[in-house]
């Protein structure tokens, strides 16, 4: 650009590393490229050589984003003013609205959804959820949720496009384009709207400051789409590994935008593969056959979906135990996905995080988590088939609502994912290169052992076929 270009610009740039620099100022001339002859320009406006066109966005685009989505990103780089900084709480004026995108434009933007603040990517926002940039000063909620629809469905297409679904088999998976308007409505459910119902650039800066996942997904589409590799930050991880499932008998309860909505809410250090333990789909209807999978695994995620339609659960930060006493701890949570895609944490009301019980003769048996005996935030009774979610108004440990369709509610299906790493074996036990002949059906197993019989068989050894790399 020379030393013609604006001290907004200058300013910008100094935000990148030296190296970093020379790509960003190199996007403009390579799009530009991409779409060569003048059809492309419109007559009576500036020609194709000075600004980005409509189309040069979606001959870069276009693999990775809806046609909606790619204008939505030009109508917004078209509304930056390249000679001021945006003024906290007023939206940008466009200055060539409809016209082209200038170099310094371009810039601008760039700079601002990858390397901007929230009071920077606000304007932006705005102007990618109007339907037509600078039409008012405030957009209405649902606008915004359609911006958000198209945003996150972006974002799965790239996943999928770079070869980044981790192991996820999305063909094999939930119904994406529900999830989809599902993880748009619970992001826009964290809009703080007038009374009217709208939103203006305070009022979405101050979302963008609090949901961080909107900064994440638009860095993700503007980098991939315009190809905008930066060294110093790689593209973002939003999918677990997904290890040892056997596609060809599943179908998933879970679906791509679903995973990206519930993984952030482990805590840090559970980063180990997600693995399944127990489908009804592939193990049947068996409290002890789940009871089995679920034990010395570690952290899992619980998954279930009731005849009326409704997909919750929860997630266990223990390795869970057969004991009659409560267990876990406040890294816990309760959880929906359908209708609505929420996470409930722990209150601090109580430690009634997790139970799991079986063959008593006093005590509840099944497996619960939260509230007390008998009124549980979600409970699975071992009389496999049948729970509750007794939750009125709200259940005391996880502050969550009914989760399922009925209080007192009938499975469809359910499955158990294993998301950390096991414990360690205790002291005395064999170690993890060995196995008893009776881990071949854990359901044995674990019938004799709830029964008390003793398994002569432990000394009786196997060598692990396939032993875990992670």
């Amino acid at each position: 650009m020379g030393n013609t270009e604006s001290v907004v610009v200058q300013k910008r740039l100094a935000r990148f590393r030296p190296e970093e620099r020379s790509v960003v100022e190199g996007v403009f001339e390579r799009l530009q490229g991409m779409c060569t002859g003048s059809s492309a320009g419109v007559t009576g406006k500036p020609s194709s050589g000075n600004v980005l066109t409509l189309q040069m966005l979606k001959s870069s685009m276009g693999s990775m984003a809806s046609e909606s989505m790619i204008r939505r990103v030009y109508q917004a780089a078209c509304s930056v003013d390249p000679g001021t900084a945006p003024a906290a709480g007023s939206g940008r004026t466009s200055t060539t609205d409809g016209s082209g995108v200038s170099r310094e434009q371009l810039v601008i933007f760039l700079a601002d959804i990858l390397r901007g603040t929230a009071e920077e990517r606000a304007p932006l926002v705005m102007a990618m959820s109007q339907e037509k940039a600078g039409e008012s000063k405030a957009v209405p909620c649902d606008q915004v949720a359609e911006f958000l629809q198209d945003l996150v469905s972006a974002v799965v297409q790239i996943l999928g496009h770079r070869g980044r679904l981790q192991g996820w088999k999305p063909e094999k998976m939930g119904d994406g384009v529900l999830g989809v308007k599902l993880l748009a409505e619970q992001m826009c459910s964290e809009l703080k709207p007038s009374d009217q119902g709208s939103c203006d650039v305070p009022c979405l800066e101050d979302w963008l400051f609090r949901v961080s996942q909107v900064a994440v997904y638009l860095e993700m589409l503007v980098a991939e789409g315009l190809d905008v590799g930066l060294s110093s930050r790689p593209p973002p991880t939003l999918l677990p590994p997904c290890r040892e499932t056997p596609w060809n008998e599943l179908r998933c309860l879970l679906d791509l935008p679903t995973l990206m909505f519930l993984a952030p809410q482990l805590p840090d250090r559970y980063s180990a593969p997600w693995k399944l333990l127990f489908s009804t789909r592939l193990h049947g209807e068996s409290f002890t056959r789940m009871v089995a999978g679920l034990m010395k695994r570690g952290p899992t995620l619980l998954l279930i979906r009731d005849t009326k339609g409704h997909v919750f659960g929860g997630f266990a930060s223990h390795a869970w135990e057969l004991k009659p006493q409560f267990q876990g701890d406040s890294r816990c949570f309760l959880f929906t996905v359908f209708p609505r895609l929420r996470v409930y944490m722990s209150t601090g009301y109580n430690q009634h995080f997790m139970y799991l019980n079986q063959n008593q003769q006093t005590m509840p048996n099944g497996l619960g988590m939260g509230g007390q005996h008998g009124y549980f935030g979600l409970w699975l009774d071992s009389d496999f088939g049948r729970g509750h979610s007794r939750a009125r108004p709200k259940c005391t440990t996880y502050g969550s609502p009914q989760l399922s369709g009925d209080e007192d509610f009938t499975l469809d299906s359910v499955e158990v994912w294993g998301v950390g790493k096991p414990p360690e074996p205790e002291e005395g036990e064999e170690g993890e290169n060995k196995r008893s002949i009776l881990d071949m059906d854990p359901e044995v197993q674990a019938m004799m052992e709830m029964a008390g019989k003793t398994l002569h068989s432990q000394g009786l050894r196997e060598p692990e076929e396939d032993q875990d790399e992670e």
